[in-house]
């Protein structure tokens, strides 16, 4: 973007005092040169509505050696800011990546993964819950599994939406709640995230729920005499 683009959008943010969070992604704003990232960074950081900023990138992932202590000084001079990067597989998870996400948290800077379903790379529930516990040893919180948008070119990549859901009911039970994330899909034409779960309501009556577990087992949960006391 020019920099008559970028002052465009903080125009727009400023007009809009509605607007409590920024979302900076891309394209990849951290492969930006230090100087343009900081000044997006302090023009978003003065507006007074503005409580966080986020910053969408895969520069941990795959270039962990940019996360240097320049970059570090301007993410921490312009907290809080929440970091969203996407690890898709464990064999991604590498000494070099830990450690760039080591320093970007020691700098008081969180980070959540946002993995996206891909058939033939990460479509197993063995592999997603080995990336989200190797994340959490990392300290990074697994947070959105995504469906795969259907982005020209990479129709072979993508599942069918009841595999993702086959993989969360595969995680539930079998891993710690920390290391489940949301299954989402980003719905077309400006449809935002929808979250998709797998249904363990049985059955329900007037004051009676029945619920499957994990291991497909049976419970019936009483709803309240009085719900609306």
């Amino acid at each position: 973007m020019t920099r008559k683009e970028i002052n465009k959008a903080l125009d727009y943010i400023r007009r809009h005092p509605e607007i409590r969070d920024v979302l900076i992604s891309g394209g990849d704003p951290l492969i930006l040169p230090i100087s343009v990232l900081e000044y997006v960074l302090k023009q978003v950081r003065i507006i007074p509505h503005v409580e966080i900023i986020r910053i969408g990138t895969r520069v941990p992932v795959v270039l962990p050696q940019r996360i240097d202590k320049p970059l570090l000084d301007v993410l921490e001079r312009f907290g809080p800011i929440w970091l969203n990067t996407q690890f898709n597989h464990p064999r991604e998870i590498t000494d070099e990546s830990a450690q760039a996400c080591d320093l970007l948290l020691r700098r008081g800077i969180p980070i959540n993964n946002q993995t996206v379903l891909l058939k033939g790379v990460n479509d197993q529930p063995e592999i997603i819950k080995a990336l989200n516990q190797k994340l959490l040893r990392i300290k990074v919180k697994p947070y959105y599994l995504f469906q795969c948008d259907p982005v020209i070119g990479t129709e072979h990549f993508r599942t069918s939406i009841w595999k993702g859901i086959e993989i969360m009911e595969q995680l539930r039970g079998h891993t710690s709640g920390l290391a489940i994330p949301h299954f989402v899909i980003d719905l077309p034409g400006g449809g935002g995230k929808v979250p998709i779960v797998p249904n363990y309501i049985v059955s329900q009556s007037n004051n009676q729920i029945t619920f499957r577990n994990y291991e497909g087992k049976h419970f019936i949960h009483h709803e309240p005499r009085y719900p609306g006391s």
